[in-house]
């Protein structure tokens, strides 16, 4: 005696239904696939530029209105997606210039910048902050012109450790430029 086994005859309605619902959920996720990765994809290739790719982008002496303001490299921070395209802050060396809260920082941009509710194009800015009780009053300005373009609260940074003069976090981490123990959240439009 064999011990062949017996498989019961598939019933074509269900056949055809088990490959249309099959092929019906494999092209929604072909469909849905791009719009998916490139959410990931555009928060995710950000990362943290190094200091050569920093030296290379942050000039030595940055622009402010009509004048050159020397850089403290030490201090730069950024970003970079790996395609050419940064995201950098550093301390300016504002001793000598009648900054007064206007300007401590230079910020340059090769990309869309949102805070607040105001989209800065890429380009040159300059950061300046006055102390509030538990913030601070940032406003971020042309360095060309030093026309004020966005006023904003930077609030205690609550899950970052450490103090620093500028740093600009990736989207993949924090998704903010912390100024000492305070944030300001961003993102790339």
């Amino acid at each position: 005696m064999t011990n062949r086994r017996i498989k019961p005859k598939a019933d074509s309605k269900t056949s055809h239904r088990a490959i249309y619902l099959t092929a019906l959920m494999l092209s929604l996720s072909l469909f849905c696939l791009p719009y998916v990765h490139g959410q990931t994809e555009h928060t995710s290739q950000w990362r943290s530029a190094t200091d050569k790719e920093l030296a290379s982008i942050i000039p030595d002496r940055a622009p402010v209105i009509a004048e050159h303001i020397e850089t403290e490299l030490r201090t730069a921070s950024g970003i970079t997606d790996g395609k050419g395209h940064y995201i950098a802050g550093v301390v300016l060396i504002t001793a000598g210039y009648s900054a007064n809260g206007r300007y401590s920082n230079f910020l340059l941009t090769q990309v869309p910048l949102k805070i607040g509710s105001t989209t800065l194009p890429e380009g040159h800015y300059l950061l300046g902050w006055t102390r509030g009780e538990d913030e601070l009053k940032v406003i971020i300005s042309s360095a060309l012109t030093g026309k004020p373009l966005v006023n904003v609260s930077a609030v205690p940074a609550t899950t970052i450790r450490g103090v620093q003069s500028i740093h600009i976090w990736p989207p993949s981490d924090h998704s903010v430029i912390q100024l000492g123990r305070f944030a300001i959240p961003y993102s790339i439009p």
